[in-house]
Parts: structure tokens; sequence; C-alpha cells
């Protein structure tokens, strides 16, 4: 990947896939304000192939920033644009809807880097003021930083890479629409570069809080799984797939969360995996009729 030519003009650069919520793009650049360093960047990806809802009031983060254009469909190769773009030695990645605690870039910047080390940190999932059954779902589920760094993964929603390495690894997968961050981490921790947690990088994601908001998620994250990889993998996907979600409900049973929120979270977690079979089998007989064309 041939990355910018200005690498080095910054210490950091801070990439952030933008697809229409321009509104949540500004609370965060507000959250950065107030972690403002003249030697790091802001990158928003405008990752809208019409560009005709970009704002031009955005606040100032009081760091150099500057919106580059991505038509290409998906985060991913949003987040490759603005890696391309970026002048920074390293890459921090979070998105639109993240909010970044105070400390949360100085931690990332400290993280002890005598040899190539991505770093993660905890996504808190909060369920807002809208406490519906969905947001409490959410919640109960959250994003487990640090279970996904145990099995070698981390979510982008706030995770650093150094440029070496992601030059090296030839950035995300463009081609996919869910599932890149994980695949890249893992393709990191093969190639020998070790993935650690940052737990002072704290940033916090909204809950979502709509039925059709968990199931496109959910059918998204299911295309991911099915579709990419090797043959071995998806088939592995495949078979997990028709397996009822017995291990991640126990974890919602097992957790500290009241005990009517973890009886909403395995009822809406049930219903998600009959979404889930149904974008299995299209998705199998999509296939089969391309394949028969």
């Amino acid at each position: 990947m041939n990355l910018s030519s200005k690498v080095g003009e910054y210490l950091a650069s801070i990439i952030i896939p933008v697809y229409r919520d321009w509104d949540d793009a500004a609370a965060l650049l507000l959250e950065l304000r107030g972690q403002a360093r003249p030697d790091c960047q802001v990158i928003l990806v405008d990752n809208d192939p019409d560009r005709e809802n970009v704002p031009n009031d955005l606040p100032d983060p009081e760091m150099h920033c500057q919106i580059v254009p991505c038509t290409a469909p998906g985060s991913y190769a949003a987040r490759n644009a603005g890696a391309q773009k970026a002048a920074g030695e390293l890459l921090i990645f979070t998105d639109a809807d993240c909010r970044p605690q105070p400390g949360w870039l100085d931690a990332h910047l400290n993280v002890e880097r005598h040899e190539p080390v991505l770093s993660a940190g905890p996504v808190i999932v909060e369920p807002g003021p809208e406490l519906n059954n969905w947001a409490i779902f959410d919640t109960v589920r959250g994003m487990r930083q640090e279970v996904f760094v145990r099995h070698g993964y981390a979510v982008t929603a706030n995770l650093a890479v150094p440029r070496s390495v992601f030059e090296h690894l030839d950035g995300f997968d463009a081609k996919r629409l869910s599932g890149g961050d994980a695949e890249f981490c893992r393709r990191a921790v093969r190639a020998g570069f070790p993935l650690t947690l940052e737990s002072s990088a704290v940033v916090l994601h909204p809950a979502r809080n709509s039925w059709m908001g968990l199931a496109t998620k959910a059918r998204r994250i299911k295309g991911g799984q099915v579709t990419s990889g090797s043959a071995a993998r998806r088939i592995v996907w495949f078979l997990r797939s028709l397996t009822p979600p017995v291990r991640e409900m126990l974890a919602y049973v097992t957790s500290s969360y009241p005990f009517r929120w973890r009886l909403i979270a395995c009822c809406v977690r049930l219903r998600l995996w009959f979404v889930e079979i149904k974008e299995v089998m299209n998705l199998l007989l999509f296939q089969k009729t391309v394949e028969r064309r």
C-alpha cells in the first residue's frame, strides 16, 4: 500500500470513517478538542459516494483536521483511504459514534513500542436515554475488547496500529464489509506483531436502540463470516451459524447486569439467531444461483 509521502510529519493520525453520520462526527471532534496535540492530526473519511451532506461548520478539534473522500463501499476501504493520506507514525482508528474519554490519545501514544505493537483499548457500550429492550441487549452484549484481545483480535472502534505494521500487511481487506478488523489483527499476530490491551485508552459507544439496527448488524456480520476467508473457515462459520448461541447467552446470564436485563438479552439473542440463519440461507441460495449462471 502506498502511504502518504509526508510520513513522520505527525506522531499520530486519528482516522475516522464517516457514512452520513456527521452529527456524531461533530460530537466526536468536540471530545477530541480536550486531547489536542500539535503533533497529531485527525482524518475524517467521507464514505458517502454522493458527498452531498458534508457540513461546512464542523467543530475544530484543535488538531490538523482534513476530510478525505472514499467512494468505495465499506468502512475498511474508508480506513485504507484515510491511512493513505495520513502523515502520522501511528495510525489510531475509532468510529464516528464513539466518544474517546480523557487521556485516550495519550494512552495509545504512551504504549511501549520498542518493537511494533498494536494496542487496543476498552469499548464501553452505554444504553443511552432511550432504554428499550434493544438498547438493553446491546449493552449486555457489549464489545468485550479485553476478551477479543485474548483471542488475538480487536475492533477498530479503538485500535492503534504502527504505520510500519499497516504498510507491511497492506492495510485492511477492502472487500470486506464486516469483520475486517478481526481479520487484520489476526494477520498481524500471525506475522509476529503483538496485540496488547491498553486499559486506560477508553472510548464510549452508544447502544443500538432499534430492532432494525440490531438485525442489520447481525446480517452484515454473518455475511462477512460465511462469505470471506478460506473455504475451510467459511464452512466452520456456516456450521456455527446453525448452532444455538448457548455460550454467548451463558455469558449474559452470568454477567453482573440486573436479572431482567439478562433475560431480555437472551431473548433478543435468540431472535437474532433466526435472523442469522435466514441470512445464511439467503447467501447460500444466492451463491448457488450465481454458480448456475
